[in-house]
């Protein structure tokens, strides 16, 4: 094991920043109290969570009454899916949404299909971009909801998003956007973008896990996933987790100062000396996804006569983590159905490797990245290559 440690799977979560430790400490400690109680220490509580809504809000462009909070970005996709399609009425009941979208709206998307909901799944290009053409001759007036992610989870492509709502407006539907890979790293304004529903995770933006938060667009019916209680507006029932709301409203307000002093922007540069630097030292490389276009700090890339999974536990031995995936599909034997879905063979998909980097990472990280994954590389193609794996 390498005494350099190098942390380059931002994509799959961040640590959780000092200052919001800081915020979250007393809730846990002297503060706790529920927020639905009408005692000191409730109305202390709820003052807490209704500051933190308006610190979420702040961070995209919305009104805080506009904000529901969720334990994960995936419940915050469960909720926009489920939750409007739920409420569909008359012949408007189908679901609109993309080929590379995370599980947590694919999985939904086959359960609401499984109960008699109408799914179309849009086809995307070889860069990971929705074909617009294709997305635009699905919509018609049997179309309740389109669901496309802003920046893919697994090679970092942005969607037109703003396109995108545009034409779900023109044909009469909501448009939700699965922003968890997006928040904190792009800027956004809910009304600029037009869209009606949009999901964002702390986790991603150095908040902690178990906290996240479903913009809803005033008007936007929705039938919650939990029932039982009043709280988040009667749109999700259940005892706030108070400290980490607390701790994602802190990190929220942290995203927006840290987005304004250029953070994203160096990430990128980052990122892209990272991606040079391994298309230029290891013959064959091929970055998969679109070279512009894409999420700071996401590099994925394809290794040719490499098994990703062998490189991801040589890198680790070397002192760096990557992923080979989305860790929400990581116990999925299966090559990624986001790279398949970019006409990749399941064999191209098997040699492809995620290095992620965010707000932690530093150039002597990328400079040890760079020194240690060709070696890696090399040894697992002479191995690959070897007399004795030929004749096995």
């Amino acid at each position: 094991m390498s005494a350099r440690e190098v942390y380059a799977d931002y994509a799959a979560t961040t640590r959780t920043a000092p200052e919001v430790l800081d915020a979250m400490r007393p809730w846990f400690e002297a503060g706790f109290g529920n927020p639905s109680s009408v005692h000191r220490r409730g109305e202390a509580a709820r003052e807490a969570i209704e500051a933190a809504r308006r610190q979420v809000a702040g961070l995209i462009g919305a009104s805080p009454e506009e904000i529901v909070f969720t334990a994960s970005g995936s419940e915050a996709n469960n909720l926009a899916l489920q939750g409007v399609l739920g409420s569909a009425r008359g012949e408007r009941r189908r679901l609109v949404t993309s080929a590379i979208e995370h599980p947590s709206v694919l999985e939904t998307a086959r359960a609401l299909e499984s109960r008699g909901t109408p799914v179309t799944i849009v086809p995307v290009d070889e860069r990971g971009r929705v074909r617009l053409d294709r997305l635009a001759a699905s919509l018609g007036p049997d179309v309740a909801l389109v669901s496309v992610m802003w920046a893919n989870n697994e090679v970092g492509t942005l969607q037109p998003v703003e396109e995108i709502a545009e034409l779900a407006r023109g044909a009469g539907a909501r448009f939700h956007t699965d922003a968890v890979q997006a928040a904190g790293k792009l800027t956004i304004n809910v009304e600029t973008l037009g869209v009606d529903l949009l999901s964002l995770a702390g986790h991603k933006f150095e908040g902690p896990p178990g906290a996240a938060a479903l913009y809803v667009r005033r008007r936007t019916r929705l039938i919650p996933l939990i029932h039982g209680g009043h709280q988040e507006r009667s749109r999700r029932a259940g005892t706030e987790n108070l400290p980490a709301i607390v701790g994602l409203g802190v990190a929220a307000e942290r995203a927006a100062r840290q987005m304004a002093s250029g953070e994203p922007e160096r990430v990128r540069a980052l990122a892209d000396q990272l991606l040079d630097g391994l298309l230029q030292r290891i013959p064959g490389a091929v970055l998969n996804g679109p070279r512009e276009s894409r999420a700071p700090g996401i590099v994925n890339l394809r290794f040719p006569g490499v098994d990703g999974e062998a490189l991801l536990h040589a890198l680790d031995e070397q002192g760096v983590t990557v992923s080979t995936g989305s860790a929400c599909s990581a116990a999925s034997p299966g090559p990624s159905h986001v790279l398949i879905a970019m006409g990749l063979t399941p064999e191209q998909a098997h040699a492809s490797v995620r290095f992620s980097l965010g707000p932690g990472s530093i150039e002597s990280d990328v400079q040890h990245i760079l020194a240690v994954t060709p070696p890696a590389i090399e040894r697992l193609r002479a191995l690959a290559d070897s007399p004795a794996r030929r004749s096995a």
